[in-house]
């Protein structure tokens, strides 16, 4: 039996990313780690297990050897309220989970971190995303995938202002980032979902970090 595990199965990847596997029909069940019910709790191929990310341990009986994860935790300072929360959600969550899914065996590990992300960045955001990269390459993973997309567009149900304001900005120079520039591009939450699954479905151990251009260039290959 083929199972996939996915944790932020709310947010704007992680909602796309569970339709993506639901339609693909990869997997006989997929397990969601989440807060709340989701709008998939109906369909016949999907377990919830409704957790509190504070006290991860109580979900590790979900994990089961040969197992995919996919990770699709993230914030915004504005919402997690401190970088203690901050630091919570993108790092700890996330290696929590991945600790879990190397004990266990699991089959491939995908993640989402960001753009320039890189623990000897000046910028706080990127420092945690790449303090946790480091983590994750140090965690034991049989198959581990990062992928880094720059600023994701979509149909979002929560509010964030700036990144609004970056797509708004965004959006009409993406038809000018060509080459080097390429990777700078708006991503759109679909093609990071179609990208991460396309990545699960190829059997490969060791590390693979996708850049949002990579990203993009996967998602046009299998739509």
């Amino acid at each position: 039996m083929k199972r996939a595990i996915v944790a932020g199965a709310t947010g704007l990847v992680g909602t796309r990313l569970v339709k993506e596997l639901l339609s693909a029909g990869t997997y006989d069940e997929v397990h969601l780690l989440t807060r709340r019910r989701t709008i998939f709790h109906k369909e016949p191929t999907v377990a919830e297990h409704l957790v509190s990310f504070d006290h991860l341990e109580e979900a590790e009986s979900v994990f089961q050897p040969g197992d995919d994860v996919f990770v699709t935790l993230g914030t915004t300072m504005k919402q997690a309220g401190s970088q203690e929360k901050f630091i919570d959600v993108d790092y700890h969550y996330p290696r929590k989970i991945a600790e879990f899914a190397a004990a266990h065996e699991a089959g491939a590990f995908l993640i989402i971190t960001a753009m320039g992300a890189d623990r000897g960045s000046r910028f706080f955001y990127n420092i945690v995303k790449g303090s946790l990269e480091d983590t994750l390459m140090q965690t034991g993973l049989n198959s581990l995938h990062i992928f880094r997309p720059s600023l994701l567009v979509g149909v979002r149900h929560d509010t964030r202002p700036g990144e609004k304001a970056a797509e708004w900005i965004g959006r009409p120079l993406a038809p000018l980032l060509r080459g080097k520039w390429e990777k700078y591009k708006p991503v759109h939450a679909k093609d990071v979902a179609l990208a991460m699954q396309a990545a699960a479905g190829v059997e490969r151990t060791g590390i693979h970090i996708y850049e949002s251009d990579d990203i993009q260039r996967i998602a046009q290959a299998v739509k």
